[in-house]
């Protein structure tokens, strides 16, 4: 349910863009946005940064693409948003412990070097992502530009996720592993 409401912003947009145009679904996807970061807060009492970042970011550059009816500033957003995610994740890897380790550490025990490579995975392909939007942005259609954002960029990023998941695969505890470490936690009744 939680990553579904990823999506509806998404969704919101694509929609209300194919229905009215592009300033439109700017503001749709401003109002989709605090509704998703308010859901979040409502059912699952957490937000993560990402969300408040991509809140952010959807608020300025959506504004800036009604107030100024330009649809560079919304184009811009992606490319930006991609952008800030490498330099968060590249500043992970050299000043703490890389995102995807904190993410999954507790349930996978992998080697440094792997946490590392898939950093740097999610590195290059959020710099990919950025360089793909503003070529595509400033290079075709409107309607490609769209089309690429909703379901281009969704893309990589399931793939990203199915890259990740078979690199670790080798290092997901069997059933009998986690079995085990269950039974040796020390019980919470005493």
């Amino acid at each position: 349910m939680r990553q579904l409401l990823d999506f509806l912003p998404l969704v919101a947009f694509l929609i209300s863009y194919y229905v009215v145009d592009i300033y439109f679904a700017s503001g749709v996807l401003i109002i989709a946005t605090i509704l998703q970061i308010a859901v979040l807060q409502i059912f699952y009492k957490k937000v993560e940064r990402m969300h408040w970042l991509t809140l952010a970011m959807v608020i300025v550059f959506g504004s800036l693409t009604i107030y100024f009816h330009d649809d560079a500033f919304i184009k811009w957003k992606v490319t930006i948003i991609y952008c800030l995610f490498a330099v968060v994740l590249t500043a992970y890897q050299y000043l703490g412990t890389p995102i995807a380790q904190k993410m999954l550490g507790n349930d996978i025990k992998a080697p440094s070097k792997v946490w590392r490579n898939i950093n740097i995975a999610w590195v290059i392909t959020c710099l990919t992502a950025a360089l793909l939007n503003y070529y595509i942005a400033f290079s075709f259609e409107m309607d490609v530009w769209v089309n690429f954002k909703v379901f281009g960029l969704t893309a990589m990023t399931f793939g990203l996720f199915i890259a990740t998941g078979a690199y670790l695969y080798q290092y997901i505890p069997e059933e009998e592993e986690i079995k085990e470490a269950d039974h040796q936690k020390p019980s919470s009744n005493k």
